[in-house]
């Protein structure tokens, strides 16, 4: 959703953008080459990520600064770069189909795929997939599978799960996937292994938890107009963007049983996105990862002065 996130994001007006989660550099190189005053910070967690941006955006040495870290840091990072605000930030959140792509990274239901689904690498951050399912208690598997794999058999799924790595540990997605077949057929669609698999991943990287953080503490980076972007690709992360979009652009949030305001008493700014925006057919066509994706844009508004100014 390039032009989505052009048009939303406004690269032309120049200044600081923040690519929060990097990939490969395709939204970055983007936004670089609309905005010729603007310059990009770029991070993400995946040394991999960092590596392949690198060699994509070296035309524009001058005006990239990338850095492995978790965009929830953002306020700690940008100091050191001496930036003060931003004009914009962007979140594309999600796999990237490179790491999807890439069997050892562990992502992927493809035969024979290791159990790992670790976004800082394949060797750092939280414990594999595979540790989860072999060691997470019957009461966090059902969570997990119910609440971020959105499972009618959460139950059944969770006891099998817990049943088969007695007999024998996981380790690949065969593993899963066999458990998959047990308790949802053995005809389960792809669309059905895809989004416990998306559950399973979630769970191992705290992606729900890092967005919630992210959220305002990006919000608190922008300069007077500065806007931020959110792509998300499961139901739980945009409806965690819609609420805090929403509360943001009120002038009060207080309990309705409350008589008298004794919150901030005006909003912060203003949401751009009436309705998520939802990629083109063509798009869809030419990337059918792109068929979940929903594009929310916020931007801030008023007098609040922004964290960096305050």
């Amino acid at each position: 959703m390039v032009d989505e996130v052009l048009t939303h994001l406004e690269p032309e007006r120049g200044g600081w953008y923040l690519d929060g989660t990097t990939g490969g550099g395709g939204h970055a190189a983007a936004i670089l080459e609309r905005g010729e005053l603007a310059t990009v910070v770029g991070l993400d967690r995946d040394p991999d990520a960092i590596n392949a941006a690198r060699e994509r955006l070296e035309g524009y040495e001058g005006r990239m600064r990338l850095r492995e870290a978790d965009f929830r840091d953002a306020p700690e990072i940008l100091p050191t770069l001496k930036i003060e605000e931003l004009q914009g930030a962007l979140l594309d959140l999600g796999v990237s189909s490179y790491q999807l792509d890439k069997t050892a990274r562990g992502f992927s239901f493809r035969p024979g795929t290791p159990l790992l689904m670790r976004m800082g690498g394949t060797t750092g951050g939280r414990r594999p997939a595979a540790d989860f399912l072999n060691t997470a208690p019957l009461e966090e598997l059902g969570r997990v599978f119910r609440e971020y794999g959105e499972e009618r058999r959460w139950r059944a799924l969770a006891r099998e799960v817990a049943r088969r790595r007695v007999e024998h540990p996981f380790e690949s997605s065969d593993d899963f996937v066999a458990v998959i077949r047990t308790i949802l057929g053995p005809t389960v669609r792809a669309g059905d292994k895809a989004r416990l698999f998306q559950a399973v991943r979630i769970e191992v990287n705290r992606e729900l938890e890092a967005l919630d953080v992210a959220l305002p503490r990006i919000r608190d980076l922008l300069a007077d107009q500065g806007r931020l972007v959110v792509i998300a690709y499961h139901s739980l992360e945009d409806r965690i963007v819609k609420r805090a979009f929403r509360d943001w652009s009120r002038s009060c949030v207080c309990p309705p049983e409350l008589p008298v305001c004794l919150c901030r008493g005006k909003p912060l700014g203003k949401t751009l996105t009436g309705r998520p925006v939802r990629p083109s057919e063509e798009e869809v066509g030419r990337n059918p990862r792109a068929r979940s994706a929903k594009l929310r844009a916020w931007e801030r508004r008023g007098d609040v002065p922004s964290v960096a100014a305050s």
